[in-house]
């Protein structure tokens, strides 16, 4: 059998993490994916997935054949698009991830307006606020927010966001403003704790070398920044938060920040995607949308 067929359908398998997903998005029958993977594994001489009644794993020398061959199938990719000419649209499925909110707010306009201009495309977005492994878990492209490990993933920076300290006007007129971080303990605190997992809050005081880190006690914790950003906007004390999730209430002057003076460095924007100068159409033409898209943003800048 073909080795190409085989690569591919290994891919399949690991990115579906079934036989039957692979066999559905093949068009194949499931003995036959079956097949395939296993001429693969023993024409390479290595085990490339554990397979269980539950589940399907890539092991770890299937995790390092994975990522060749997913570059592999790109270049042919490539090389299609190329024939077809510079002109071809992009057409088949992009997995993107991103943090939730940001990907609410920032990254679904932008895949609204790519699928309207290539109707051959499908997307899956995957939102969550955690650190997603793009080759283990089959995603094309990602956002990061903070500083970036070192990777082999291509990285493109677009913009930056603060961490910043927000409340409503009614609040600050009725309690006072802070005006250091040490005032913060006078205060009613609301703590997300997507973004402060602990009580203590770290400043990058402007005013004095290597910052300062302030112990908080909140009167309200919640598990997610959409609750924090209410709270706030209902009058009730002061919230940490990033800047881009609070942008709108920014503008309008529903939400203000405070110890402006005090923040810490800005977080940069990445997207990333495993391909290189040598991504698909597909990938190309959506990440070079979402960056001019993001770069234009106010928000963040």
């Amino acid at each position: 059998m073909d080795r190409f067929h085989l690569m591919s359908v290994f891919v399949a398998v690991a990115e579906e993490e079934s036989f039957a997903g692979a066999a559905r998005r093949l068009s194949m029958s499931p003995p036959a994916v079956t097949r395939a993977v296993s001429m693969l594994e023993e024409r390479l001489g290595v085990k490339l997935l554990n397979r269980t009644t539950r589940y399907v794993r890539v092991t770890d020398s299937g995790i390092r054949y994975l990522e060749s061959a997913r570059r592999i199938i790109s270049e042919a990719d490539e090389a299609d698009d190329a024939v077809a000419g510079v002109n071809a649209e992009p057409r088949g499925h992009l997995a993107i991830t991103a943090p939730v909110l940001f990907g609410r707010m920032f990254v679904t306009p932008s895949i609204v307006n790519y699928l309207r201009a290539y109707p051959d495309m499908a997307v899956s977005a995957v939102f969550l606020d955690r650190l997603v492994n793009l080759l283990e878990e089959g995603m094309d492209i990602g956002v990061r927010i903070g500083e970036l490990p070192d990777s082999s993933m291509r990285a493109i920076a677009v913009g930056h966001v603060r961490r910043v300290v927000c409340a409503s006007p009614a609040y600050l007129a009725a309690s006072g403003r802070p005006d250091t971080p040490q005032d913060l303990a006078e205060h009613t605190i609301t703590v997300a704790a997507p973004v402060s997992p602990t009580i203590e809050w770290r400043f990058g005081d402007a005013k004095a070398a290597g910052g300062t880190t302030v112990k908080v006690k909140p009167r309200l914790t919640v598990t997610n920044n959409d609750a924090a950003i209410e709270a706030a906007l209902k009058g009730f004390g002061l919230t940490r938060l990033l800047s881009y999730q609070i942008a709108p209430y920014l503008a309008s002057g529903q939400l203000v920040t405070v110890l402006d003076d005090y923040e810490p460095a800005r977080l940069p924007i990445h997207i990333l995607h495993r391909e290189g100068r040598q991504a698909p159409a597909k990938v190309r033409s959506f990440v070079d949308l979402l960056a001019d898209t993001l770069r234009a943003d106010p928000a963040l800048r």
